[in-house]
């Protein structure tokens, strides 16, 4: 039986959250406008980590504005200075580097980008002080058995694009320098020991994991040969498809990102010299031109695209998919087909990167979403498995090279330890 606690939180739109047996939350309160809005399940994930993600008395990390970074063009939306939670690694960790990329959505049009400058994801100046490091960022051997004592790091996203943006809108105040501010962070970092690293891992959730893609190899870069160099992608894995009007409604969003915060120098050359940037911007068509080792864990119903871009109120305005979206026990037979249909796309997205004997894959078939930074979804005594094994512990096999870890679940609904996201 899987533990039943509940969980509370309040969203800056002031929806309630509660955890039973997955996060439910009161649709109603928040309006899913994908164009427009920071999604409600990456607030309620940060929230989650921000409150221990059901860890136990968890560590608290202070913030470290980055003052150098000013000089180097990199500020929030908004112009504040951008920054990071540290905290050292120690014994045989004191030389090995995770770096975790925030997620929070993105901003595509002037007005969304105003807004999200009064909030965390566009200004510094409404970071929380301290962030609960739990999953993948806790100091806890029995919690994260791989990589506890490691110098962990989560850089604050403030930039709605990923940490790709390069560009300003002087006339409304607003500064798109989301891959500076990666490169000052990186920057900072390397000249507080990550220079002298002998591993390391960038990961990051859903936006974070889409920018660990993005930035996999430049990362890489950063390091001397003889530094073991891999990425993680958290629910990064966002998909260039048609919603239930049959609208590409995420490729009209992405495309007002990559116009707007000037995206497209920071893209892959390979894809550019291929594709339009927008395309570019999907991982489907970078992963397989990745050259270092990366793992990608994804979940095969991704949450935030059900709800967000597949699934959305402007794609189903009679409510027909209302009940579904909520709840995939209340999903017809037609609309579960339609999802197999989505699973299926993401598998067949894969095929060539997970062919790669230095890649990782975990694609569970759940109703779920940045599954890393959550202590009950990464390792616990009733976190999701495939094959019997948690996410923790394949992402630790795939890292050190114990295993090859290639793991794709059985459709929905044979998964039973699933943790899904549920809303009221």
């Amino acid at each position: 039986m899987r533990n039943q606690w509940v969980f509370i939180f309040v969203i800056g739109f002031g929806v309630l959250g509660n955890w039973v047996s997955g996060f439910e939350f009161d649709e109603t309160d928040f309006h899913f406008n994908t164009t427009e809005s920071i999604s409600l399940m990456e607030a309620s994930s940060s929230f989650a980590a921000a409150a221990g993600g059901g860890a136990p008395n968890p560590l608290l990390v202070g913030l470290t504005l980055i003052p150098e970074a000013a000089a180097k063009g990199a500020a929030c939306l908004d112009g504040t200075l951008p920054g990071y939670h540290l905290h050292r690694g120690f014994e045989s960790g004191a030389n090995s580097w995770l770096i975790q990329l925030e997620g929070g959505g993105w901003c595509n049009t002037i007005r969304s980008c105003v807004y999200r400058k009064t909030t965390r994801r566009g200004s510094s100046k409404f970071f929380e002080k301290q962030l609960a490091f739990t999953g993948i960022l806790s100091n806890k051997a029995e919690d994260n058995p791989d990589f506890f004592n490691w110098n962990r790091v989560k850089v604050r996203y403030c930039d709605g694009a990923s940490f790709a943006g390069d560009a300003e809108d002087k006339a409304n105040n607003l500064q798109f320098r989301g891959h500076k501010i990666f490169l000052a962070a990186m920057d900072d970092l390397m000249s507080k020991g990550m220079q002298n690293a002998d591993q390391a891992l960038l990961s990051g959730c859903s936006a974070g994991g889409l920018a660990s893609i993005l930035h996999c190899d430049e990362f890489s870069s950063l390091f001397s040969g003889s530094t073991k160099v891999k990425c993680l992608a958290d629910a990064g894995m966002f998909m260039d498809t048609t919603d239930v009007a049959g609208r590409p409604t995420l490729r009209n969003m992405y495309e007002g990102v990559v116009t707007l915060q000037g995206v497209a120098k920071s893209l892959s050359p390979t894809c550019i010299n291929q594709l339009d940037p927008t395309s570019c911007f999907f991982p489907q068509n970078i992963v397989s031109h990745i050259k270092t080792p990366m793992f990608i864990l994804n979940a095969a119903y991704d949450s935030w695209q059900v709800v967000s871009s597949l699934s959305t109120p402007a794609a189903d305005p009679n409510g027909v998919w209302k009940a579904c979206r909520r709840n995939p026990g209340n999903c017809s037979p037609s609309q579960i087909n339609f999802f197999q249909d989505f699973r299926n796309q993401m598998l067949n997205a894969l095929k060539g990167f997970s062919m790669s004997k230095q890649n990782g894959l975990f694609v569970n078939s759940c109703f779920a979403h940045c599954q890393t930074e959550r202590q009950d979804t990464w390792f616990a005594d009733d976190s999701p498995v495939i094959n019997s094994k948690p996410i923790a512990l394949a992402v630790g096999d795939w890292y050190f090279d114990r295993l090859s870890v290639k793991e794709t679940d059985c459709p929905y609904p044979c998964d039973k330890s699933c943790h899904n996201l549920l809303f009221s």
